[in-house]
């Protein structure tokens, strides 16, 4: 058994019997005869022509070295019919749905609360929402099974150093219907039209295995029982007015737009803190052009669509690419009436005619100063201020030019050029967003301190990226949900709240986590830690992970 690197033209790399005839070609050199191999990464070198692909593989002499290495499986242990413990999660995201795996390869009951609907449910609201602009508070890109990820590309990169917990979680992705390149491609992703169906097949599993999933249950307060001078969430009431109790507490893990669930924890005294979030635009290119850039000539054949990344300073604070979506679409993601706000996805082949990604300038406590009022939700009264504007400039624009038909999620937009120069753009490209766009000024409703350090970073990208400051370049309002604007603290050690017991604040709504593995291995942690994990030599998840 050998592990070996090998770079080569990229047509090789993706090709699967060409890239057999060099793993062999380079093994048999030494006069051994290796009968598999196994992919272990691939990437991508195009810094430069020739553009290259560079494989790690895994070679094995006899068949059975590779069945010992094979993904072990977690055993599905159905749950005694009597005497479980429950757990309560709040939402279905990827924070939700990997605690309740966990939970239940401890023996555990997880019973998930889902304020939204199922994904196939969610996708009649979303095309609701794309054909007249009427936002479902409670279904919409950002709520509902899967999360916001489900519609956002369905990206995997990580940077986390666990590397056992992100194989498990992305063999178990793979288990569930993703595609089997996840698990080793540099920067992995399923595609939004594939999605759905793995959190479906996930859910599946969940209810197989004893536990349980409710959708359309919105929680409208917890369940804080008071003993001593101690304070221990035991449970939860919904919106019905029915109560649910469980013994090893309340998992929280809503996502970052779940805002009336902060205003409920600070009305029921449970400690809340402003976070720093950035804060930005989508910008579109044609892909054809990122792949021009990106690949320094037409696309190679078996590469997909280009994508990039792009990170300076402006003026003492961060400006960096967002979500990045080659192929892909820009999509409503307002949670409520009377705002705009923008986001993207892709489908899994990345074949559509634009590239879009956000554009965003972190933002802190000098922004949030004029809404010092709402204390520790400063940073979300800022947030919808700025989404509230946007939707503002765009009805007040379309009703000065008697546009009918208009939807209510038409977003204010901007060429690139235009936005530089400080003028209004005479006309629009053709643009992804099927809402529809209106030529405003965006400097008009973004924060001054945002529009200065993005006219600035606009310009250095331009020159690491020639082209990127194109004509057809355009600039859509607003990227606003890039992270939580509040943070829910919790313990280092037992991941609880420090004044609630039993509550334990999970994933990126509470501020824990950036994206679909971050928050799929917060998840875990926090199953973890409210079951009391048995130790390794009896857990099929930690025998992995380890």
């Amino acid at each position: 058994m050998r592990e070996l690197t090998l770079t080569l033209p990229v047509e090789e790399a993706y090709d699967e019997e060409l890239l057999r005839a060099r793993i062999t070609e380079a093994l048999n050199r030494e006069g051994a005869v290796w009968v598999d191999y196994q992919l272990l990464k691939r990437s991508v070198d195009a810094r430069r022509r020739p553009i290259k692909g560079r494989v790690v593989v895994r070679a094995f002499e006899e068949p059975a070295e590779r069945e010992a290495l094979a993904p072990q499986r977690v055993p599905q242990r159905p749950l005694p019919e009597r005497g479980t413990p429950t757990l309560l999660i709040i939402g279905a995201g990827p924070a939700g749905l990997f605690a309740a795996l966990r939970a239940l390869s401890l023996g555990v009951k997880p019973v998930i609360l889902e304020r939204g609907r199922s994904v196939r449910e969610r996708r009649r609201d979303l095309a609701k929402l794309n054909r007249t602009g009427e936002v479902n508070p409670h279904s919409n890109y950002c709520f509902g099974e899967g999360g916001a990820g489900t519609y956002s590309d369905g990206k995997l990169y990580t940077r986390a150093k666990k590397r056992g917990a992100v194989k498990l979680i992305l063999q178990l992705l793979a288990d569930h219907g993703a595609p089997p390149e996840i698990c080793y491609e540099a920067h992995p992703h399923i595609g939004t039209n594939r999605l759905p169906k793995v959190i479906a097949s996930i859910r599946e599993a969940i209810i197989e295995q004893g536990g349980e999933v409710r959708f359309d249950a919105h929680v409208d307060s917890l369940i804080i029982k008071e003993t001593g001078g101690e304070r221990r969430a035991v449970g939860v009431t919904l919106s019905s007015g029915e109560a649910l109790t469980a013994e090893l507490g309340v998992i929280l893990a809503t996502g970052h737009s779940a805002r009336d669930v902060f205003e409920m924890l600070i009305r029921q005294g449970v400690e809340v803190e402003r976070k720093p979030f950035a804060l930005g635009v989508r910008i579109e290119h044609p892909q054809a052009l990122i792949d021009q850039i990106q690949y320094h000539g037409p696309r190679p054949e078996p590469l997909g669509s280009a994508s990039y990344k792009l990170v300076t300073q402006a003026s003492g604070r961060g400006v960096f690419s967002f979500c990045m979506c080659p192929g892909g679409i820009i999509a409503p993601a307002s949670t409520g009436p009377g705002e705009v706000v923008v986001n993207g996805w892709s489908p899994y082949k990345r074949n559509g005619r634009f590239a879009n990604s956000g554009l965003v300038v972190a933002v802190d406590d000098d922004d949030f100063e004029p809404f010092k009022r709402h204390g520790a939700l400063k940073a979300l009264a800022f947030q919808r201020s700025v989404e509230e504007r946007a939707f503002q400039v765009a009805q007040q624009t379309l009703k000065a030019s008697q546009e009918e038909g208009a939807s209510l999620l038409t977003a204010p937009a901007q060429r690139l050029e235009d936005f530089l120069k400080g003028r209004s753009s005479s006309s629009l490209p053709d643009c992804s967003y099927v809402p529809g766009l209106v030529s405003a000024p965006l400097q008009e409703l973004l924060p001054s301190a945002v529009t200065r350090r993005l006219r600035e970073a606009l310009k250095t990208f331009g020159e690491t990226m020639r082209g990127y400051r194109s004509q057809d370049a355009l600039l859509v309002g607003v990227e606003s949900r890039t992270s939580s604007p509040v943070r829910i603290p919790r313990s280092r050690e037992r991941l609880e709240h420090p004044t609630v017991q039993g509550l334990f604040p999970c994933g990126e709504g509470a501020g824990y986590a950036g994206g679909i593995m971050s928050a799929a291995l917060d998840g875990v942690k926090c199953a973890e830690a409210a079951t009391g994990a048995v130790s390794a030599e009896d857990d099929a998840w930690a025998e992995f992970v380890l």
